[in-house]
């Protein structure tokens, strides 16, 4: 049975499976609700029933009877029984996230290319990490110093925290990634951070210019406008030195294979014969600036080297995008390692 959930006092709605907790289906339909263990424990997403009938199936411990007498529900867990009517409060922007610290254990490790490395990371099994597609969160290191990456998995695949680590030689912590960092060590986190994440209240069409790592924010964002649905047109120009630098570039080419609203520009800046590269070649920016000249009408959303950034700021500007539609996050850190 499918069942309509509305939700106050924004007045959205959105369809629920008999089978999905009210919680999953609002993620599932790109309403953020706020979250913290998605079991029952933490009580972060509770909530007032208005109308309409839930059963609580999983643990509830986070409600106690007063919040019961009150009609709140814990969204989690709550599964409907017919058409519901919600009270709570919705996430629209980073200030509405709970910054939280964490351990969490190192599940995977996978080189993606010579000098970049997967990470995933698995938090506690009564915590998931809320976050908007974009974000990044701090690894706390021992001595009070802390290194800044982008979550590279969506929203809605919170069950590991993936990053994507570039080495940067003598880094203090990137040097531990590449030669002893293991799996089933424990990291510990903070986060999430950062006002660098897709907006979801625009229509217009969406420029992403990636160098190197940064695509892993871009990887979030574009999961999540895949996962939701979203019909905005979306051009990604990412730029490498090299082919391996381009170290998800079949993910990437599937996206525009299968999605008619993406479009993908992989450019290389040195490629070597080797590469028996046949694609675009120079900056990343350069390639855009080959292709538009009129960017009044999008927003773009720029992520990697400081220089970089901030030579696509200029670029764009100067092509008429509107100052407040540039969303930039500079990969500063690096030189810390």
């Amino acid at each position: 049975m499918t069942y309509q959930v509305t939700i106050q006092p924004s007045g959205h709605t959105y369809s629920c499976e008999d089978d999905e907790s009210i919680l999953n289906a609002a993620l599932r339909e790109g309403f953020n609700l706020p979250y913290g263990c998605r079991n029952g424990a933490c009580g972060s997403c509770k909530g007032k029933l208005l109308s309409g009938d839930v059963e609580h199936r999983g643990s509830a411990t986070a409600l106690s009877d007063t919040d019961k007498s009150a009609g709140k529900i814990l969204f989690c867990v709550a599964h409907p029984l017919g058409d519901v009517s919600i009270e709570c409060r919705e996430i629209g922007a980073a200030r509405d996230i709970q910054i939280r610290t964490m351990p969490c254990r190192v599940q995977r490790l996978e080189k993606l290319a010579g000098d970049v490395m997967l990470v995933q990371l698995r938090l506690p099994a009564s915590e998931r990490l809320q976050f908007l597609p974009g974000q990044y969160i701090d690894i706390l290191l021992r001595d009070g110093q802390r290194r800044s990456f982008s979550i590279a998995n969506p929203p809605h695949d919170d069950g590991l925290t993936q990053l994507h680590i570039r080495h940067v030689p003598g880094g203090l912590f990137t040097d531990q990634v590449f030669s002893s960092l293991k799996e089933k060590d424990i990291l510990r986190i903070e986060g999430p951070h950062g006002n660098f994440f897709l907006r979801e209240d625009s229509s217009k069409p969406v420029l992403f210019i990636a160098g190197g790592t940064g695509f892993a924010p871009v990887q979030s964002m574009l999961a999540h406008a895949i996962q939701h649905h979203h019909d905005r047109q979306f051009t990604l120009y990412w730029g490498a030195r090299n082919r391996a630098g381009l170290y998800l570039d079949q993910t990437a080419r599937r996206w525009a294979d299968e999605q008619p609203n993406i479009t993908y520009v992989p450019v290389l800046s040195e490629a070597s014969p080797d590469d028996a590269w046949q694609g675009r070649t120079g900056l990343a920016t350069e390639a855009l600036a080959a292709d538009l000249t009129d960017l009044s009408s999008y927003q773009v959303y720029a992520c990697g080297a400081p220089a970089m950034v901030e030579a696509a700021r200029t670029l764009c500007l100067s092509r008429g995008l509107p100052e407040d539609e540039f969303f930039s996050d500079a990969f500063s850190f690096q030189s810390g390692g």
